[in-house]
């Protein structure tokens, strides 16, 4: 299983990355928009969780991408340390599959992905 990290903060996308990879997750890393983008085009993707507030490209913008792609299915963790409810509601209705908000437990996270990927 592959899942793609689309987090610009350096210490939360190595966090995210060594959990995953201790999971015997393959990860492929992205620090913007547009590359997560990029690659989600390319790469054989299984889950994707993006934070919101990034460069080149929201988080938003890449849950739009992903649900106009051929990736449409693929699930889709939001993480993002706005916790505002209308950024909330917008992911979910973009077609988001979860949403956790900063800071959060590692150990949480791989729960959640171990379900989305069931």
């Amino acid at each position: 299983m592959q899942i793609l990290i689309a987090e610009d903060d350096e210490l939360i996308l190595k966090t995210i990355e060594h959990k995953l990879k201790k999971e015997g997750y393959k990860v492929v890393l992205t620090r913007n928009g547009k590359e997560a983008i990029s690659k989600i085009e390319t790469e054989d993707i299984d889950l994707i969780i993006t934070d919101i507030m990034m460069p080149f490209a929201s988080g938003l913008e890449i849950i739009s991408a992903v649900r106009k792609s051929k990736n449409a299915e693929t699930p889709m963790i939001i993480l993002s340390s706005l916790g505002q409810e209308d950024v909330v509601v917008e992911a979910f209705n973009l077609g988001a599959n979860d949403f956790m908000v900063k800071p959060f437990s590692p150990i949480e996270l791989s729960v959640r992905v171990k379900k989305l990927l069931k």
